[in-house]
């Protein structure tokens, strides 16, 4: 073959890699979250709470999953506009008495509950571009460790919900996706690959709208599939023909991005 036919398929292989889904470098040791999985704190920021908190769709999925009636399953967002994970005091949270301690049924009556702990799953975020900033890095890699350790010092599972890239800077996913596996990894963790699925639904459907005006926090639909690939991820199982629905998303496009969370985790934690 002639030099300039071998340099032309090199360089068509090479755009290839670039415009396909990113991956991260790393695999994940840790596949499965471990449990059979009840109760759940979010500990994040904006990425969780826009259009009606990412908990409340997530716990969408679950509750149309069960077939016993969904009983017992429920779900708390602590979230911290614009924070990183040293912002929050992950023991306070977990405390017995605190969080979780009371719950309002019916006509506002006041329940008080006795969980013997008060999450199964704290799943947990830092901040849109700490993982990898050059001066907040460590930090990431720190508290990923400390709010581990707390969490399971408490009797709950950590997982590590790996966010996605600026929608005007889609080569913040490679870099996101291998600290993000990596912090799993050093804390024996799952990390649950929302990132990789927002490249992919984009490299799947490019005129697809994951994100808000601002190009960082999620549109509805990108709300829709980090809480789809949640669920794919701590389940095993596909959000595909869920009847979860979500306003601002059509049944298509939820068929979609379901479809594309279930593919994102069956690869990512492929071995």
């Amino acid at each position: 073959m002639a030099k300039g036919a071998v340099r032309s398929l090199a360089l068509l292989a090479l755009t290839l890699t670039f415009l396909g889904p990113a991956a991260a470098q790393t695999k994940p040791a840790v596949t499965e979250v471990g449990v059979a999985p009840k109760s759940f704190l979010f500990v994040g920021n904006s990425f969780y709470y826009y259009n009606n908190s990412m908990h409340s769709v997530f716990l969408n999925f679950v509750r149309a999953a069960d077939k016993s009636g969904a009983a017992g399953y429920r779900a708390t967002s602590a979230t911290i506009s614009g924070s990183g994970l040293n912002w929050h005091d992950m023991d306070a949270y977990l405390k017995p008495g605190g969080m979780a301690s009371y719950s309002f049924v019916g006509d506002n009556e006041v329940v008080f509950n006795s969980f013997d702990k008060p999450f199964d799953v704290v799943i947990m975020n830092d901040c849109s571009q700490c993982p990898v900033h050059p001066k907040l890095a460590g930090l990431f890699h720190e508290y990923a460790k400390k709010h581990s350790d707390t969490v399971r010092a408490r009797g709950a599972v950590p997982v590590l919900f790996m966010t996605w890239a600026y929608a005007d800077k889609p080569d913040m996913t490679q870099s996101l996706a291998e600290q993000y596996t990596k912090a799993g990894n050093d804390n024996k963790a799952l990390v649950v690959p929302a990132g990789l699925a927002f490249a992919k639904a984009l490299a799947t459907k490019p005129d697809l709208v994951l994100y808000a005006a601002d190009k960082r926090h999620p549109s509805p639909a990108g709300t829709y599939l980090g809480a789809a690939t949640l669920y794919a991820a701590l389940f095993r199982q596909s959000p595909a023909g869920s009847p979860a629905a979500m306003a601002g998303v059509d049944p298509d496009l939820a068929k979609l991005l379901a479809g594309v969370a279930w593919e994102t985790v069956q690869e990512y934690y492929a071995p």
